[in-house]
């Protein structure tokens, strides 16, 4: 593992340790307390509603310290040297996340701990998991059409009476048909277009890395207004093989009332009228909004990279309140009448839309939450990043029923029917965890992986597959790739 990613995954995991309250024990490791512990251990972690197979081996350095090194399917890690095991206060305090356990019987066990309510049962083993080979399966149906659009697709697509409009990374708007991928009309927004348009009636919102949000005509892409969001000069940083502040997204404005909602990148919150283009009022948080933001009665919630979830009145922009829940980079989204979110501090959570309360708490396993929680039923489906996993939850109470390993980095949010959950990843090589791009198809009943289309692959990127979400429309899949092409999969009976 190269010097960049381990002080990435140790720094991820050291913030973990202080959020769930389980730092804090005095120091001490005493050698032959560590010495009745070294080897390997497996078992179950977690919650009752979130639990997991883990598994630690912890050994000797060439220094003689004992370390943990993890083995873990789910956060896709097989011998990642995690640091130093300590005991302390008659407990173990395990590597990552400082999970205090004691050993009772020749098993590594601690309850409760911290406000996620982890446990820990550990119990000696002689096997360890290993990585999981990409299963042979069919491909599915194979794209119906394909179109370069001249730039990476990184905005999930809007569709409307059979026309898609979406925005590359190579500074052009487009108007597509659904019908045969042919382009109907196409304008020079100027700068990368990372988020998905709002399509209405009569016209098109979108913003752009110029720093305008921009009103068009759908008909013919006119332009009727432009407004500028102040944040043209924000910096934007893409898929890189050292630098890990990845920044992709731009949030779909939400209209309600008359009034559009987005967040911008120098951290400015603002509701603009929307037949005018003119401000009604901007609020200031601390860093950048990168997700959508949800209307909920006469407020408007979103998060910040500040670490923040804003909820203002929409009247005047005010606060109505706010809550410190780590670095938020999703949309909010309204499931089984919550407020859910991801942050990069590896939860997705669920609080009242009137109190900021918390409803409940899910953990990622040390991903990043990076995908929208989409419901669907009594469900709610969500990606990941590093986890790779698309799960399946109860939408009242964020219980885990099933999660399915698409082999990449499920950033985009899953496109749900009736039967099948759709979804999609990125590949990035070289990397910590194998991630592959493909486009999958999932049984929603049972989480079961049905089939998975392989995305291009290219010698020359970083990057391949897909960031942005899929979308259904009528009896077709629309979905954008990082290289510039836009697809449509037929969608299956």
């Amino acid at each position: 593992m190269t010097t960049a990613l381990s002080a990435r995954f140790r720094s991820v995991f050291f913030i973990l340790g202080l959020a769930a309250g389980l730092t804090g024990f005095a120091q001490s490791t005493p050698s032959d307390a560590l010495e009745a512990v070294i080897g390997k251990w497996r078992g179950r972690v977690g919650t009752p509603e979130n639990h997991t197979d883990w598994a630690i081996e912890i050994k000797r350095d060439a220094q003689g310290v004992a370390t943990g090194f993890i083995h873990h399917q789910e956060m896709n890690f097989f011998g990642l040297d995690v640091g130093e095991v300590k005991f302390a206060d008659g407990h173990y305090i395990l590597p990552p996340f400082a999970w205090p356990a004691k050993l009772i019987d020749d098993k590594l066990v601690g309850r409760d701990a911290g406000p996620l309510k982890m446990s820990v049962d550990l119990a000696r083993t002689a096997t360890l998991p290993t990585e999981v080979p990409i299963p042979d399966l069919p491909t599915g149906p194979g794209p119906r059409w394909q179109t370069k659009m001249g730039g990476g697709i990184y905005a999930p697509a809007a569709v409307r009476d059979g026309v898609i409009y979406v925005g590359t990374t190579g500074g052009t708007f487009n108007a597509v048909s659904l019908k045969d991928g042919k382009i109907l009309w196409a304008i020079p927004a100027g700068r990368p277009v990372h988020g998905e348009a709002l399509v209405t009636d009569e016209h098109i919102y979108f913003a752009c890395d110029n720093g305008f949000l921009f009103k068009l005509l759908r008909a013919d892409g006119k332009e009727i207004w432009r407004y500028d969001l102040g944040d043209a000069q924000s910096p934007r940083v893409l898929m890189h093989p050292t630098i890990f502040f990845w920044d992709y997204k731009a949030p779909k404005p939400v209209l309600a009332d008359g009034a559009l909602y987005l967040g911008a990148g120098d951290g400015g919150f603002h509701a603009v009228n929307a037949a005018t283009g003119q401000r009604i009022w901007r609020f200031a948080a601390q860093d950048n909004i990168r997700g959508d933001a949800l209307v909920a009665g006469d407020k408007v919630i979103f998060g910040s990279f500040d670490n923040t979830l804003y909820s203002l009145r929409r009247v005047d922009g005010t606060e109505a309140w706010n809550r410190r829940v780590g670095p938020v980079n999703t949309p909010v989204t309204l499931v089984a009448g919550q407020a859910v979110f991801g942050t990069r501090g590896t939860t997705i959570a669920a609080v009242d839309p009137d109190t900021g309360k918390t409803a409940w708490r899910m953990f990622m396993w040390g991903s990043s939450a990076e995908s929208a929680v989409v419901p669907f039923g009594d469900f709610a489906y969500t990606g990941s990043s590093d986890l790779r996993r698309i799960t399946a939850v109860e939408a009242a109470t964020g219980k885990v029923v099933w999660r399915t390993d698409i082999f990449g980095i499920a950033w985009p949010a899953p496109a749900i029917t009736e039967k099948i959950v759709y979804a999609a990843a990125g590949g990035y090589e070289p990397y910590q965890v194998r991630h592959v791009g493909g486009l999958c198809a999932i049984d929603r009943g049972s989480g079961k992986l049905l089939w998975r289309w392989p995305a291009p692959k290219s010698a020359h990127q970083y990057e391949q597959g897909f960031a942005a979400s899929p979308v259904i429309a009528r009896d077709t899949l629309v979905i954008g790739s990082m290289d510039g092409t836009l697809y449509a999969f037929p969608l299956e009976n």
